[in-house]
C-alpha cells in the first residue's frame, strides 16, 4: 500500500520519468480512502479508515514510497451509497489525481464506484469490504479487487452454520440493494440445498420508521428464527428492535453488516442474547499478531469488523505501486505479483524489507493480516469467516464458519 497521492509541487521535470503515468510535478504520492464514514455503517468505518492509515504510516515511516516520497491519503466520504461514492471518487480521481481507491467501503458504492470512475479513468480499486457477488462479475479490466471473500461464500458458510445449530426453518428478510440480495439469495439456495425451509423470504426498503408490518407478516411465516441482511447502524437496527419489542421470534442472525457496536450499544446486552452474526475474520498466526500489535499500540481495535481487511487493502496498494515504480499502469499486474506466491514472505509493517526487495528484484508474497490474499482471475480472495455471538459490550466469537 504505497499510498500518499501527489500533493505538492516539485518543480523537478524528471518526475515524469520516475512516475509514469502520474503527474511530472507531483512529490507525493496520493491515494483515495472512501469510506462509509456517513451512512447506515458510520460506526464500523473509523477503525477501517484508521487501520489503512496505519498501513501507510508505516509505510512513510519506513522510508517512504518510490524515491523516498510520501504516501498522502486523500479521505473521501461514499456514504454506503452510490451515488455519493461516485461523487468522492469522481473528485480524488480528477481533482486530488489519486494513483489508486482503498475502498468503498459498501458494495452498491463499490459498483457505482468502478463503473462510473475507477474503470473508465484507469485506476486501481481495492475494497476491504465490498463482498456482493456481483463485484465478481464487473467488467473491470483486471483494475477492482477486495481484500474480503464474497458474499456467495458468506451467505452459503452462514446457511450450513445455521442449520449445523439446530435450525430448520427461518424468515429472511434482506435489504433491497447490492449487498442484502447477494447474501440472501446465497443464503436461501445454501439453506434449502441442505434441507432448511425458508419459510418466508422478502426485500425491504431503506430508511422507513416502522417496519412492524414487514415484520408482522414473516414472523406469520411460524418461523421462529429471523435472519436479517441489513446494517446495524441503520435499517437493521430499526427491524431488530421492532422484532424485540414485539417478541415476534426466538432467534436473530445477521452476517457482517449487522456486527455493529451500534446495536449493542442501542439495544442492550440483555436483550441480545439469541441475536448472532457472522463476519470475516483473519487466521491465527504472525501476520495477524503483527498487525494487531501494531493497531493497539497506535489505539485501534484489532478485533474492529474489516479493521485487518482495511490495512491489508492499503499495504498491498503501497506494495503495488512499489513494485510498478509508480506506473499506474502497471498496477493490477504489479498487486498479482506481490500478493502471490513464490516469493519472499512479507508481514504486516515490513515495509522496509519489502523495499529492499522490490529493489533487488527479489519477488515478494504479502501475507495479510486476514489472510494468503491470493487474488483469482475476478479480483476475489478466499478467507475465513467465525459465528458471533454477544457477550458484555462485545462480540465473541463461537465457532468458525465452512
Amino acid at each position: 500500500m504505497k499510498t500518499r497521492f501527489l500533493g505538492k509541487l516539485a518543480g523537478a521535470a524528471g518526475a515524469a520519468a520516475l512516475l509514469a503515468g502520474l503527474p511530472a510535478q507531483a512529490q507525493d504520492i496520493k491515494v483515495g480512502l472512501l469510506g462509509g464514514i456517513t451512512g447506515p455503517i458510520a460506526a464500523m468505518a473509523p477503525p477501517m479508515v484508521d487501520a489503512a492509515k496505519l498501513a501507510f504510516s508505516q509505510v512513510n515511516a519506513g522510508g517512504g514510497i518510490l524515491n523516498g516520497r510520501k504516501i498522502e491519503t486523500v479521505v473521501g466520504d461514499s456514504g454506503c451509497n452510490p451515488q455519493a461514492g461516485t461523487d468522492a471518487a469522481t473528485k480524488a480521481a480528477n481533482i486530488d489525481r489519486v494513483i489508486a481507491l482503498v475502498g468503498p467501503h459498501c458494495s452498491g458504492a463499490v459498483l457505482a464506484v468502478a463503473n462510473s470512475v475507477a474503470v473508465p479513468a484507469g485506476v486501481l480499486l481495492v475494497t476491504p469490504s465490498g463482498t456482493s457477488p456481483a463485484i465478481t462479475a464487473l467488467a473491470d479490466r483486471d483494475l477492482v479487487y477486495r481484500t474480503v471473500p464474497s458474499d456467495d461464500y458468506q451467505g452459503r458458510a452462514l446457511a450450513r452454520t445455521v442449520k449445523a445449530r439446530g435450525i430448520g426453518s427461518v424468515a429472511v428478510t434482506y435489504l433491497n440493494n447490492d449487498y442484502g440480495k447477494g447474501l440472501g439469495e446465497a443464503f436461501k439456495a445454501e439453506f434449502e440445498a441442505i434441507g432448511g425451509k425458508v419459510a418466508a423470504y422478502s426485500g425491504h426498503e431503506e430508511g422507513k420508521a416502522s417496519y412492524r408490518s414487514e415484520l408482522a407478516q414473516l414472523a406469520r411465516s411460524g418461523a421462529d428464527t429471523l435472519v436479517v441482511f441489513d446494517y446495524g447502524d441503520g435499517t437493521g437496527l430499526t427491524m431488530l428492535r421492532q422484532a424485540l419489542e414485539n417478541r415476534m421470534f426466538k432467534n436473530y442472525i445477521g452476517a457482517d453488516g449487522m456486527k455493529s457496536d451500534a446495536v449493542i450499544k442501542a439495544l442492550g446486552a440483555d436483550n441480545l442474547k439469541t441475536f448472532f452474526t457472522s463476519a470475516p475474520v483473519g487466521e491465527a498466526g504472525a501476520s495477524k499478531q503483527a498487525f494487531d500489535k501494531a493497531f493497539s499500540a497506535a489505539g485501534g481495535r484489532p478485533d474492529a469488523i474489516f479493521a485487518g481487511n482495511s490495512y491489508d487493502a492499503a499495504f498491498l496498494v503501497a506494495l503495488a505501486i512499489e513494485h510498478a515504480g509508480g506506473d499506474r499502469s502497471k498496477l493490477a499486474a504489479s498487486l498479482r505479483a506481490v500478493s502471490s506466491a513464490p516469493g519472499e514472505a512479507i508481514l504486516p509493517g515490513e515495509w522496509a524489507k519489502a523495499k529492499q526487495a522490490i529493489a533487488q528484484g527479489r519477488d515478494i508474497d504479502y501475507k495479510g493480516a486476514t489472510g494468503d490474499h491470493e487474488f483469482d482471475k475476478s479480483g476475489d480472495v478466499p478467507g475465513a469467516y467465525a459465528f458471533f455471538g454477544v457477550k458484555g459490550s462485545t462480540y465473541e466469537a463461537l465457532a468458525s464458519m465452512k
